[in-house]
């Protein structure tokens, strides 16, 4: 005759097959999920693709609408509030209120995100501007977000020394460097350095004179991080000359990844 095995005092069989459950369950999670990843979809505290929102087409107008009517103090701030109340997930407010907070008051919402890694790039509509309503950002990194076209950050000097910005500005005397057409697509081409960090490498449009003036040409600066993360600065990428200036027979090589 086989014995009944008795129960451990103190424990309460339906919560010790409830805690067998769970631990199977996690289990059965952990290895469905490709390796190095983990449920939540972003690290705490980094910006990830949870803020990006497309919002409504009637969104914008709706927005001005509210605002216009209630003459608030902060029209910024009411803007983004109406974006909560247009279905907006609580990151992508979230990542607005952040860019709102560490740019000159610029209203921004987070159209795609691009992971690279340890710095991503983020693509962000700007619904109150009149001209440039798009822009790339360089987030997760030191500091946590960049704006491309923050001029002030290229390394100007060394391309007012190249020999063929000298001759575009003096076949065309107002040359200026503007912000680029962030609006598409495409994302800035990334190369490794020596070291393990990044670089960014984005174009930049030389006009002559007004926003709506001649395209005369095009500059092209690298973003530069290191293993961590953290900026480096800027360096400016010498372009090769037009075709008709190069000696026949002769394909110039590729730029090199600039070194910080």
């Amino acid at each position: 005759m086989s014995k009944e095995i008795p129960l451990l005092r103190g424990f309460d069989l339906r919560k010790l097959l409830l805690f067998a459950v769970l631990i199977l369950a996690s289990l059965a999670i952990t290895h469905a999920l490709p390796q190095g990843e983990t449920i939540a979809s972003q690290a705490p505290g980094k910006i990830g693709p949870a803020a990006v929102w497309q919002p409504p087409q009637d969104f914008i107008a709706k927005a001005h609408a509210a605002c216009d009517k209630s003459n608030p103090p902060n029209y910024a701030e009411c803007f983004i509030e109406q974006m909560s109340k247009s279905g907006a997930p609580a990151e992508a407010v979230s990542f607005t209120r952040l860019l709102y907070r560490q740019s000159d008051g610029q209203v921004g919402i987070m159209s795609d995100f691009h992971k690279v890694g340890p710095v991503d790039v983020a693509r962000v509509m700007y619904p109150l501007r009149a001209n440039d309503n798009y822009g790339l950002l360089l987030v997760n990194g030191d500091p946590p977000v960049l704006d491309v076209d923050d001029l002030k950050k290229l390394d100007r000097a060394a391309m007012e020394q190249n020999p063929m910005y000298q001759a575009v500005k003096q076949k065309y005397s107002n040359t200026d460097l503007w912000p680029g057409d962030r609006s598409g697509t495409t994302w800035p081409q990334v190369k490794p350095l020596p070291d393990g960090g990044q670089q960014f490498i984005l174009g930049y449009p030389l006009i002559n004179g007004c926003h709506a003036c001649a395209h005369v040409g095009l500059a092209l600066f690298a973003w530069n991080f290191d293993s961590r993360g953290k900026f480096l600065g800027t360096g400016y990428i010498p372009m090769p000359p037009p075709p008709k200036l190069t000696r026949p027979g002769h394909v110039p090589p590729t730029p090199p990844a600039q070194q910080p």
